[in-house]
Formats: structure tokens, sequence, C-alpha cells
């Protein structure tokens, strides 16, 4: 590549810029702007900090009914008979996953959508492969569900003192044993990241005008909303990640055996048991998420910050 130093001239004022000419084709080409994206990392991992730290409780309950098959009342009963020490016992990986994976999740789908924008692809296609790969970038986070679903699991309540043991007592496994239930989480993110990509602004812009004078409640109900209904198409997944993920040491089972086996022994109406939970969470969840993700983005492109 070679160089061109170019003087344009205005009234009394002299600008000089230089030009990049491919060596090849002689076409004429300009250095990248700088990524912006740093700031889309850093609001979506705030915004699940957030997030996690409101909903840790009701995530717990749903988990437990996932689990075990049993009603909310159960679940209440049994976190209850546990004491309120042990309820938020198991919060650190999800804190920790939780946060990176909004940071991914946003970040990575705004710099995605960015580089395939620079490569000329329509914007349609772009929204909908950068949401696909940020999806499958989070997919790398797998490790801290896999110990997050063996915290909450009380039947390994004695066995893992804290979350650092945990991770440390799963080495003797191998590495693949921080990748169970992998499959899973890869049908669930790309998928699930579409459709909230691809609907939240439009959502947005779809509530009442009256919703403008409220700008934060506007992104709280366009993110519930669609929290709301992905979880809840996606919910069998989650289960059967969760029996996958439960397992510690032995046979790897693949999606499709833990899917069927599942469903032959709770039916159909069973995948969803726990269901009303779950989407009372992710709307809450999603709603915070999303205002958060807003206020601080907001916050980030201030004049007080570079």
């Amino acid at each position: 590549m070679m160089t061109k130093d170019v003087v344009m001239s205005s009234n009394s004022s002299t600008v000089q810029c230089t030009e990049c000419y491919s060596a090849s084709t002689g076409q004429r080409t300009f250095p990248p702007a700088p990524t912006k994206e740093w700031r889309e990392y850093v609001a979506g991992w705030g915004s699940g900090i957030v997030n996690i730290c409101i909903t840790f409780p009701i995530n717990k309950t749903m988990f437990r009914q996932q689990l075990h098959g049993i009603s909310a009342w159960e679940a209440f009963s049994q976190l209850k008979a546990e004491g309120f020490l042990h309820l938020y016992r198991g919060i650190l990986p999800p804190l920790l996953q939780k946060s990176a994976s909004t940071a991914l999740m946003f970040g990575s789908f705004e710099q995605y959508k960015r580089l395939l924008t620079e490569n000329q692809v329509s914007n349609t296609s772009s929204m909908v492969m950068a949401a696909f790969f940020a999806g499958c970038t989070e997919a790398a986070l797998t490790p801290f569900e896999r110990v997050q679903t063996l915290m909450l699991d009380h039947k390994y309540e004695g066995r893992f003192r804290n979350t650092p043991h945990a991770f440390s007592s799963l080495r003797q496994y191998g590495v693949r044993e921080y990748y169970r239930g992998l499959s899973a989480i890869l049908m669930r993110n790309g998928p699930s990241n579409i459709i909230f990509f691809g609907c939240r602004d439009q959502l947005r812009t779809s509530l009442p005008e009256s919703f403008d004078k409220f700008g934060l409640l506007a992104d709280f109900l366009s993110g519930a909303c669609l929290g709301a209904f992905i979880s809840t198409i996606f919910y069998p997944i989650n289960t059967t990640k969760t029996h996958m993920q439960k397992t510690l040491g032995g046979e790897f089972q693949s999606f499709r055996f833990v899917f069927s086996q599942l469903v032959k022994e709770r039916g159909a109406g069973g995948m969803f048991r726990g269901v009303h939970v779950n989407y009372t969470r992710s709307f809450l969840s999603w709603g915070i998420i999303n205002m958060s993700y807003s206020y601080l983005l907001e916050l980030l492109k201030g004049p007080r910050v570079l």
C-alpha cells in the first residue's frame, strides 16, 4: 500500500490529509475508524450485575422446579427451610457469567455488525449474522453455567465449599467436563439473540407515544416483553440443559437423548414445569437488563465520558 499527501485549501486555512491507495488496484482506501464498542461492553457488563443481584432468588426457585419437577410453593419451601444465609449461595457463578454474558452479547453484537456492514453486508443480514455470532461467542462462558448448576443443586451442597472449590473440583474430570451442555447452550443463544436484536427497536417504537416521556420505562417494557417471550419458547431447551449439566463425571449424553428421556418421563407439558416462574423472572430480568443497559450506554456516551 502506498500513500499520497493531499493538500486542500479553503480561504486562509490549509488542511493536509493522507489518503491510502492500494498498490494492486490503485483504488483509494481509508484507515478504519477507531473502535467504539467498549461502551457497549461496559454497559452490558453493568446491566448484568444489576439484574443478577435483584433476580437471583427468583432464578433459584425456578431452577429447583426445573431440576426436581416440583411446584413453585415446594421450591420456595425448600429455600425457606435452608435459611436466608443460603439464599444467595451460588450467586458468584451467575454474577460472573451473566455480567460477562451481557457484555459479550451487546458488545460483540455491535462489533460484529460494524465489521459486517463495513464489508457491504446488508443491514438485515448483518443484524442476523451478528446476533448469531454474538450468541456463539457467549457460549465460551459455558463453564460458569456448568458450575452454577452444581452450586444450585442441594445434592452437592456438602461437596463444594464455594465457587472456586467447585471449579477446581471439575479439573479431575478433564476440560470437557466444564463444557457439558454446550450443545443446548448453542441451540439457545444464537436464535434467541436473533429474536432479541431483531425485535428490540421495533417493539420499543411500537409503544404508545406517551411512553416517550418515560424513556427508561419504554426500555424496560420492550426488554421485558421480549425476554418473557424468548425465555418461554426456549424453556424446554433450558430444562434439558439443566439436566445435562447436573451430572458430575460419567458418560456425556447428547441433547437429543436427554430431551427425549425428559419428554417420556414428564410429557410435553412437563417440559414447561415452572415456566410461569420463568417468564415472570425473565420479564423482570430482561426489563432490568434493557433499561439499565440503555441508561448506562447513554451515560457513557455523555460529554463527561470519552
